[in-house]
């Protein structure tokens, strides 16, 4: 009896004790199977999707309103532009989901170390730094907009260029020919007296390669390495024609560079921080240098790319102008003021007059110079006029002012009707309302690509006119139509965060301009003016999708255009 009594308990025991092995090791197999996949560095795609998501599940603009009216109250020179020292009940949520996008961000470009301040750069130094904008390493102190062109939404993979989708091409002259030279032709073969390069892209002059990279969806790949060369050509390079534009109701002239190049001319109306006459029409506006300026770098900003470069330069009035041009007509216009300043007043519908001269200081003058595109002969291009063009009468209104469903008309009229030609307008729409552009009556498009191509954002002169108010009838075709990109939707949300806030990196991209050893190019109230309007358009398109979602329940398909997955969105 004793001996069946121990064998049973040393029965039960081997039992206990194989169950307690098989409960450790089971235990050890989940251990690790959790911390691998912890441990497990996420995919480029995931990537991806986490910084998309983050951007675009969280709802924000209500609480933005209340934190950046305080921001906006506070004298520019005491603002803290740390993210540490934001309210955490403002944006710095959001900036929470985005701290892993900020640490995953992509390694773009060739960057060169800045060294000193910048108002000790010379001319060269600070145009080379404004074409190339490298991208130092994460954590080497890096600028916000350099971070924000890091920033994956900036860097996301994009399909090859097919050989249809290039505005120009560069083809053999001819066959026995072929191995020497090339000529720059049109898809259509125009021009057949084309300049001749060499095969090689590196011999073909900055402007040659801008025109040359123009494409269906931009005018410049993002961070352009021709940027760089093409800012040196319009500040420094020497001017060999000068001749007054023909057309448009303002003085504008054609500067002609040795390598046959050519810029648009815009010459300096306006003092930075003077604010446009609040008795004036927007269509008695002047155009303003530094507002062609701007305007390039916040279309650059908000990762359009739809606006021909464009350079703050010097010019020297007599030699660059008066000595060499071979226009009569506006040579006769040059005078010599009382304060022995040279002037000149050129001939057009507004301003040109002795009493609005244009003078040098003595004889120094600041001006826009902006890249002129391709000449029609090469790439014809087509003028629509804008749904929501205004009056441009003192006393009558507008079809779209007294109809708050003209937008249901514009949907069903062609090219609105279909495509990307609405959510292209509404993009336009969202640069002219942060810039207080009125002026918008027609823009253009590339004729070889149809219907199928971006909006060209053409004559911004009568930008930055006014910081201490905004227009928000500009908005109203986002306000009617209820319509948005979702890439735009996520560049502006992006833009709203501490760590890449608009006037900021607005103001470290301007101050790589040649004109910035002058004086900034926007004063701080403008900067101020940009945060304040961007706040206006993300609540906008709040409001919308609050629409969408108390008339149709959750989701808003109809309000966001889902560009980032074509296969998704509705036409």
């Amino acid at each position: 009896m004793r001996w069946y009594t121990r064998r049973r308990s040393r029965t039960v025991c081997l039992s206990l004790v194989v169950a307690s092995l098989s409960l450790h090791l089971l235990l050890t197999v989940l251990s690790r199977s959790i911390y691998q996949n912890h441990c497990d560095t996420p995919s480029p795609r995931q990537t991806h999707l986490h910084t998309l998501r983050a951007l675009v599940d969280t709802n924000y603009t209500s609480r933005m309103s209340d934190n950046h009216a305080s921001y906006a109250k506070t004298p520019p020179g005491t603002r803290k532009v740390n993210s540490s020292h934001m309210d955490s009940n403002g944006p710095q949520k959001m900036s929470e989901k985005d701290a892993v996008t900020t640490k995953m961000a992509v390694k773009v470009g060739h960057g060169h170390k800045e060294e000193g301040p910048v108002d000790s750069l010379t001319m060269t130094e600070r145009v080379g730094k404004f074409g190339s904008m490298g991208i130092k390493p994460m954590g080497s102190g890096m600028s916000k907009l350099e971070a924000l062109f890091s920033h994956p939404l900036y860097n996301m993979p994009t399909p090859p260029i097919h050989e249809d989708d290039w505005l120009l091409k560069v083809k053999p002259k001819g066959k026995a020919r072929e191995t020497s030279t090339q000529m720059w032709v049109s898809d259509s073969d125009i021009g057949d007296d084309s300049a001749h390069w060499n095969r090689s892209s590196d011999s073909h002059p900055p402007w040659l390669r801008f025109h040359l990279g123009i494409s269906r969806w931009q005018l410049y790949p993002h961070l352009d390495p021709n940027m760089a060369p093409l800012a040196q050509q319009l500040s420094t390079h020497r001017i060999v024609s000068a001749v007054q534009k023909s057309g448009g109701t303002q003085l504008k002239l054609v500067m002609s560079f040795p390598n046959y190049g050519q810029a648009i001319l815009k010459p300096m109306k306006q003092e930075r921080d003077e604010e446009t006459n609040f008795n004036l029409y927007y269509f008695s506006d002047f155009e303003r240098h530094n507002a062609e300026i701007a305007a390039f770098h916040l279309d650059r900003v908000l990762g359009y790319r739809r606006i021909p470069p464009a350079v703050g330069r010097l010019v020297d009035v007599v030699t660059e102008i008066k000595d060499i041009t071979t226009d009569h007509k506006l040579a006769r216009t040059f005078f010599t003021s009382p304060v022995n300043n040279v002037c000149f007043y050129g001939q057009c519908s507004y301003y040109c007059s002795t009493e609005h001269a244009v003078c040098g200081r003595p004889q120094n003058l600041e001006a826009s110079l902006a890249m002129m595109l391709p000449d029609t002969s090469l790439a014809t291009r087509r003028s629509w006029r804008s749904p929501w063009k205004r009056s441009y009468s003192r006393s009558k209104l507008a079809v779209w002012e007294k109809d708050p469903d003209y937008c249901d008309t514009v949907k069903k009229t062609p090219p609105y009707n279909k495509g990307t030609r609405l959510v292209d307008l509404i993009d336009m729409t969202i640069l002219d309302f942060l810039m207080g552009n009125m002026d918008r009556h027609h823009y253009e498009t590339f004729d070889k690509f149809g219907n199928n191509t971006f909006l060209l954002h053409l004559d911004n002169g009568r930008a930055f006119g006014r910081h201490s108010t905004d227009e928000p009838s500009i908005l109203t075709p986002l306000e009617q139509c209820c319509r948005i990109r979702r890439s735009t939707l996520l560049h502006l949300r992006l833009l709203s965060l501490p760590q890449y806030r608009l006037s900021d990196v607005m103001r470290d991209s301007l101050s790589h301009d040649p004109l910035f050893s002058v004086a900034p190019l926007l004063s701080e109230l403008h900067l101020s003016a940009l945060d304040r309007r961007l706040v206006t358009v993300l609540q906008t398109v709040s409001r919308c999708q609050e629409r969408q979602r108390s008339r149709h329940g959750e989701g808003d398909d109809d309000v966001i255009y889902d560009d980032l997955c074509p296969q998704c969105h509705s036409s």
